[in-house]
């Protein structure tokens, strides 16, 4: 007892000999809890004043008045920083999942997380820059609700800020000679900004999850690194360190399975029945897709005339547009369960080879599908004779979105609670099902692929999409909890958040950019509803307004960036090749640090 305690006295005397900030950062190092470090820091802080000359009574007292305060601002900093780490949406959730199933299931859900705070954003500028001046210049909704519109998006959601036909083309002024709001700049505006945004987003996170996971040398030297360095001090209760052991061993394993992987060798006919077998895989998986692709393309072009007049409110027109989204959700929820079972089939060598040809196999199928409906909403829909095209755009999306959360929730319980009885009760053998990451995160990059082309003609359509994503996260985690069992091979997943998010961008989002483009500056927009009413294209709402800028000095600079830059071919041509340069410049930086990591690597196992 009397050498612990001299020991800390010593302690407390070194501390108060070093200047105030190399005495934060090393009680900070310290190993030990919260409760011992402020101990240890009042004690010096005391040893600080005893030592204090009496000369200097009246400097000191000033510098402890000044001390009082900072010292106050510090704590409730720290204490606020704690309760922010708390409030973290799901972040204990994640931890049980990454520690009972490992990190290729958690990746699905932070990548869901991410979805859901990107659609948060969504809704949040859309609404503030779009819907809440709308409500200024609305009028009362006269038509009834009857509850039926929350399905097929129809009826009194028509007449409500939910749907492009709904703003007004108007410039809004509540005072008189006062400040003004033209609905068409800032409806375009904040479209256009908003993919702005979302492509630097995107990039961003992909550069940032690409130097985490494949260029940081760190993340090769792992196993020494979360053996001797990655324990928190500051965990005092026992679930959350139980919780935190399972975690790193869970990580270990992943590691350990990773540079203990076994190489199989295969005499020439199983290559040769393996090579079959993929070929047939292949063939079957892409004959389905393209067997799905027709039958949505037939089924929309003879409803066509049924779709553009689904308006009418009567039931039968009413439950006939849900016709199109219920086939179209059938078939993006049961041909990924055939493809999971042609992974299953082909018996690859690891689980991540089976999960990425089962994501390329789903992207294939979904994002033709939404092809074939982008090609029916701007060839058909928008060329017919409707009042309002892009109403019903929306309200198909709206549809689709609808229709497909509903499924989703459906494939939880067909795929994985009905599979877990089959296992536990008919077929022993078989066992709980495994988690299905590469169907489940093709759903997440099909609903907001269309949440995405649904902005434009539904600008709320990220507040629906963002309820969803909350209710799937819920339903998924005790579907797995329940139903799942961890994989039976413990692999490492670091590089698969990346990935997802690269097929977020392409082809996901790079194609809606390009529906978008076309919608805003090749169709015509309707002539009786809507902002751009009356206009060659949306698009023309930008180049009016330009040449009444050019009326005005004071904005001769935003007519020289328009003219010289934006509708510059030369501008945009050196700026690609500006991009280019740089991304092979980054390339080569990135080959250079991968090559030191794998000597690092070798070094650490050797």
């Amino acid at each position: 007892i009397f050498h612990g305690f001299y020991a800390e006295e010593k302690l407390v005397g070194n501390l108060a000999s070093m200047s105030t900030s190399e005495r934060i950062k090393a009680i900070q190092k310290m190993p030990e809890n919260m409760k011992k470090k402020r101990e240890i820091r009042n004690k010096v802080l005391k040893e600080i004043t005893e030592k204090s000359r009496p000369g200097r009574t009246h400097f000191f007292h000033c510098t402890q008045c000044l001390q009082g305060p900072a010292l106050l601002f510090r704590r409730f900093g720290n204490s606020l920083a704690e309760y922010f780490h708390l409030l973290q949406l799901w972040h204990r959730t994640l931890k049980i999942i990454g520690a009972e199933f490992g990190t290729s299931v958690l990746s699905y859900f932070i990548f869901l997380k991410w979805l859901l705070t990107f659609n948060l954003f969504s809704f949040l500028i859309n609404f503030s820059f779009i819907t809440i001046p709308q409500f200024l210049a609305a009028e009362p909704n006269n038509v009834s609700f009857t509850g039926l519109e929350l399905f097929t998006g129809a009826g009194y959601f028509q007449q409500t800020v939910l749907y492009y036909g709904f703003y007004t083309n108007a410039t809004i002024s509540k005072i008189k000679n006062g400040p003004s709001y033209n609905m068409q700049l800032a409806y375009i505006f904040t479209v256009g900004i908003y993919f702005a945004i979302c492509f630097l987003i995107l990039l961003i996170s992909m550069a940032k999850s690409f130097c985490r996971n494949f260029i940081n040398p760190q993340t090769y030297s792992g196993n020494a690194s979360r053996l001797l360095c990655t324990w928190d001090f500051n965990i005092t209760n026992e679930k959350a360190v139980k919780l935190k052991q399972k975690n790193l061993s869970t990580q270990i394993k992943e590691d350990l399975m990773e540079v203990n992987r076994e190489v199989l060798h295969l005499s020439v006919t199983e290559r040769l029945a393996r090579i079959v077998i993929h070929l047939v895989s292949w063939a079957a998986s892409l004959g389905t897709a393209v067997a799905a692709c027709a039958g949505v393309y037939f089924l929309s072009t003879n409803n066509a005339e049924l779709f553009v007049k689904g308006h009418e409110n009567d039931l039968e027109s009413q439950a006939a547009t849900l016709v199109l989204p219920i086939v179209t959700s059938l078939l993006n929820t049961f041909i990924p369960f055939f493809y999971s079972w042609l992974g299953h089939l082909e018996r690859f060598q690891t689980p991540g080879y089976q999960i990425y040809v089962t994501i390329t196999r789903n992207i294939i199928l979904k994002i033709s599908i939404v092809g074939i409906l982008c090609y029916y909403w701007l060839n058909v829909v928008a060329a017919s004779q409707s009042q309002c095209w892009e109403t019903l755009v929306g309200q198909d999306i709206y549809r689709l979105v609808l229709v497909n959360f509903i499924f989703c929730l459906l494939g939880s319980f067909f795929g994985e609670f009905l599979r877990r009885i089959i296992g536990t009760t008919v077929r022993v053998s078989w066992g709980p099902p495994e988690f299905d990451i590469g169907r489940n995160v093709l759903e997440l990059i099909y609903a907001q692929t269309l949440t995405w082309i649904g902005i434009l003609f539904s600008p709320l359509l990220p507040g629906i999409q963002m309820i969803a994503f909350s209710i799937v996260f819920y339903v998924k985690k005790v579907s797995l909890m329940m139903n799942c069992q961890p994989p039976r091979k413990v692999w490492r997943t670091a590089q698969m958040t990346t990935s997802f998010m690269f097929l977020l961008f392409f082809p996901s989002f790079l194609g809606v950019l390009s529906v978008v483009a076309v919608t805003v500056w090749r169709l015509k927009p309707s002539e009786e509803c809507g902002p751009f009413r009356g206009l060659s294209s949306m698009y023309a709402a930008v180049s009016n307004w330009i040449k009444i800028l050019e009326d005005y000095t004071a904005s001769k600079w935003v007519v020289w960036i328009y003219y010289n830059l934006i509708t510059s071919e030369l501008f945009f041509f050196i700026l690609s090749a500006l991009v280019l340069i740089i991304t092979y410049l980054y390339w080569q930086i990135v080959e250079g640090r991968k090559t030191m990591a794998r000597l690092l690597r070798k070094q650490i196992i050797n």
